[in-house]
């Protein structure tokens, strides 16, 4: 079990999160990445295998980070999705993982013919 980040800073213009504890670990984590790794079941699904590949979120935004209780941050995304809850767990988890999730996300979209732009209107 991971403890608590020393630190959790928002950086609204970079979109990404940074987090550090303190055995010296620290990641960024872009908000995008963030966004298609939700803990959320929107995103993860009830059970194995029944993960949602979400596009079209490159350009998506963080509009704040809560904290829950002791062990976790609620992530509110300016496409409004804000049912993660991310635990020190995760955000660890994330940021260890994040090159092969990354490659998996992206060839996953591939696969299915989507991207990471939002649809274009009008």
């Amino acid at each position: 079990m991971t403890g608590a980040p020393t630190e959790i800073r928002l950086k609204r213009a970079e979109q990404a999160v940074e987090v550090a504890w303190a055995d010296g670990t620290r990641f960024r984590l872009p908000a995008e990445y963030l966004r298609v790794e939700s803990p959320s079941a929107e995103v993860q699904g009830h059970g194995p295998g029944q993960k949602v590949i979400v596009a079209g979120r490159r350009h998506v935004g963080i509009l704040r980070i809560e904290a829950v209780g002791n062990y976790a941050v609620r992530i509110v995304f300016d496409d409004l999705h804000d049912t993660g809850i991310y635990s020190w767990d995760y955000l660890r988890t994330l940021g260890q993982e994040q090159d092969g999730r990354w490659a998996t996300y992206l060839a996953e979209l591939g696969a299915r013919g989507l991207t990471r732009d939002p649809p274009r209107r009008g």
